[in-house]
C-alpha cells in the first residue's frame, strides 16, 4: 500500500534582502545609481539617443518589473543590474547591445480564426 504524501513547504534562505523594504531600498538606490550615470554613458558611448529618452527607457526598465513580489527574483534580478551597470560603465559592452533597449517589439501573430480574419491573414 502506498503511503501519502505529505505536502512539505523549504524554506529557503534570501540572496541578499531580508525583507521587502531592504529590497524596495536595493531597488531605490540601484535605480538612482544608474540615473547618475546616464550622461557618462551618454557621453562615453555616442549614442544617438537624447538624456530624456534614456531616463525613460530606464523607467520603463524598472517598471517591466515592478510586479514581482518574491525577494528571491528581486535579488537577482539586482544582482543582474549591478552586473549589466558595471559593464557598461566599464565599456566592456558594444554600443549596439546598448542600442537594443529602443529595438522595436513584434506583435504576436493571431492564432484564432477571427484574429486571423480581422487582421486580413489566412
Amino acid at each position: 500500500m502506498a503511503t501519502p504524501l505529505k505536502a512539505t513547504v523549504k524554506q529557503v534562505k534570501p540572496i541578499l534582502s531580508l525583507t521587502p523594504i531592504e529590497a524596495r531600498r536595493r531597488v531605490i538606490s540601484l535605480y538612482k545609481t544608474w540615473y547618475r550615470q546616464i550622461p557618462f554613458i551618454l557621453s562615453n558611448y555616442d549614442l544617438p539617443r537624447t538624456k530624456k529618452e534614456c531616463q525613460q527607457k530606464l523607467k520603463e526598465e524598472f517598471k517591466r518589473n515592478a510586479h514581482i513580489s518574491d525577494l528571491r527574483v528581486i535579488d537577482l534580478l539586482l544582482i543582474k543590474g549591478q552586473m549589466e551597470l558595471q559593464e557598461v560603465c566599464a565599456q566592456w559592452k558594444p554600443p549596439g547591445t546598448l542600442l537594443n533597449y529602443w529595438k522595436e517589439t513584434h506583435e504576436p501573430k493571431p492564432k484564432d480564426f477571427m484574429s486571423k480574419f480581422l487582421s486580413g491573414q489566412d
